[in-house]
């Protein structure tokens, strides 16, 4: 049974089915007779790549974005004509995840190309201020211009970290002194009368609402206008690295009106709640807007979803403005696309709200990846890989079509390999991981996109899941005899994954009890450890 096996709908099905709206613009070529600078770049693997400049990189991602939440992931209600026009001409990771799946961890991966426990976040705190080995800087010394757009959630605010400039959407959040993001900076020379947060929903609200003002002041709209203005200016030698951080679909969910018209609240997926999920269902009689957890009831669910969808297809609309401009520039067929997620969002799945959980809603993520023509592959274009990825592949495959060396000590690999068809060493896993947070759970996970098991190491639970029969994972088999051992190997593979860890969590090789919150590891930078 396929992971959206609730949808009823074949991802081969809907490419075929589907009218993909063009971004717009004629599709030019642009490749370049500039020789390389540095050594050729191991992507193209062919003669002509002497004659080709290195490719642009365009760095798209969301924040709080599920897995399930494209046309191309199969979901047949949403739509995302240019997100899924980027899958039909490159690859859809099917088992794509997020290790630490909240804003900053996420974040860490992608900087650093490492796993939790050795970029040292294993939950919500500030990023470190500097690590040995950074993704901006790499990509920088292998001869690319960096400017980044939008939501970068660093610390200080205002660290280029190797980008040549950014201009920041920080969702209002100021850490540190005198900080004002470019965005709102912006938005009072546009509007001096008129407040940001008019339309009045929170940043971990439940509910949803349309944005209260002009549409042209959406935080949304600016960042893809600023993309659009890069790439319409860009008149520099060196390729560019473009990154392009959406703030939404992360709450407040608040897409204009005409994007939350595009939905019927009765298309909407009721919330999935598995049989183990009741402990989560209460409440206070007067609910918070920030809870996390609580049976607010379906109806309400649906009404979250369809304000969600609908900035999720405001991305998509903007999405495609900025592809429409690569095109007209000539860029597009020499630039790598990748789109991702930091993490997802529960939207009411087992009583559950916003992130920091295993389970799919939270930690299953969305991820796609174009390369340029030039490159070949043409037999991978629209197909689904359903190996393990994570964000700290990201690094490496930008290292990868930079042409410059991926060194040992990184976790992450290139995703071009499995573009390559090179699947043999390909991690037969991947690991997941959240300090406390809302509650006293803290727990390990591992999962394959096929079996996820979840250890909770205040009072020793475990959860396995059969992804493949139960996607929504709504039956915990940990403790049917049926599954006994599978449990086991999974429960070893835990052992192994944790015994670098010592005493505190592999004791006398078994699973260790662990009572205190434990939110950086000996890894983290320790002159920036402020939780």
């Amino acid at each position: 049974m396929s992971r959206y096996s609730r949808f009823n709908v074949t991802r081969r099905a809907f490419l075929k089915s589907t009218l993909l709206v063009p971004a717009g613009g004629s599709l030019k070529r642009s490749l370049g007779m500039v020789a390389l600078t540095s050594p050729i770049p191991k992507a193209f693997g062919l003669e002509a790549a002497t004659r080709q400049k290195k490719p642009n990189i365009l760095f798209l991602m969301t924040d709080q974005q599920r897995g399930d939440c494209l046309g191309c992931a199969g979901n047949p209600v949403i739509k995302t004509p240019h997100l899924d026009s980027i899958a039909k001409e490159g690859v859809v990771f099917s088992n794509a995840y997020t290790s630490t799946p909240s804003c900053t961890p996420a974040r860490s991966a992608i900087l650093t190309g490492l796993s939790p426990w050795h970029h040292g976040m294993i939950g919500y705190g500030r990023v470190a201020g500097k690590h040995p080995f950074e993704l901006p800087r790499a990509i920088r010394d292998a001869g690319y211009y960096l400017h980044g757009i939008g939501k970068m959630h660093w610390f200080p605010q205002r660290r280029l970290r190797g980008y040549h400039k950014i201009l920041l959407d920080e969702s209002g959040r100021v850490e540190s002194p005198g900080f004002v993001s470019d965005y709102r900076l912006w938005f009072k020379e546009q509007a001096p009368e008129m407040d940001p947060d008019a339309t009045g929903i929170g940043w971990n609200d439940y509910r949803g609402k349309a944005y209260a003002l002009p549409e042209r002041l959406h935080p949304t709209r600016w960042t893809a206008d600023r993309a659009v203005e890069f790439i319409e200016n860009y008149q520099r030698s060196e390729p560019f690295m473009l990154k392009v951080s959406f703030a939404r679909p992360h709450s407040p969910y608040d897409p204009p009106q005409r994007f939350i018209d595009m939905y019927d609240e009765d298309d909407m997926p009721a919330p999935a709640v598995g049989d183990w999920a009741a402990k989560y269902a209460r409440h206070e009689d007067s609910p918070r807007p920030s809870l996390w957890h609580g049976d607010l009831g379906v109806r309400q669910a649906k009404k979250s979803r369809r304000a969600y969808y609908g900035s999720i297809s405001l991305i998509d609309e903007q999405i495609g403005r900025i592809l429409a401009a690569l095109k007209k520039s000539g860029k597009y067929d020499n630039t790598l696309i990748i789109f991702f997620a930091d993490h997802g969002d529960m939207l009411g799945d087992h009583h559950l709200w916003r992130k920091t959980y295993a389970y799919e809603g939270s930690a299953h993520v969305p991820m796609l990846l174009r390369w340029p023509k030039a490159m070949g592959m043409d037999n991978q274009r629209g197909k689904s890989l359903p190996q393990p990825t994570e964000l700290r592949d990201v690094l490496p495959t930008f290292l990868d079509v930079a042409g410059a060396p991926i060194p040992d000590s990184l976790d992450g690999k290139s995703l071009l390999e499995l573009v390559r068809g090179n699947t043999k060493d390909w991690r037969p896993f991947i690991d997941l991981e959240h300090s406390m947070c809302y509650n006293k759970d803290h727990w390990n996970a591992l999962t394959d996109g096929k079996v996820k098991y979840i250890y909770y190491a205040f009072d020793g639970r475990e959860e396995l899941f059969d992804l493949t029969g139960d996607p929504n994972e709504l039956h915990n088999l940990s403790a049917e005899p049926a599954h006994k051992n599978t449990l086991l190997i999974w429960r070893r593979r835990m052992v192994e994954h944790l015994s670098e860890r010592g005493e505190q969590f592999v004791s006398g090789g078994k699973l260790a009890i662990r009572k205190e919150r434990l939110l950086y590891s000996p890894h983290f930078p320790k002159e920036t450890a402020v939780s």
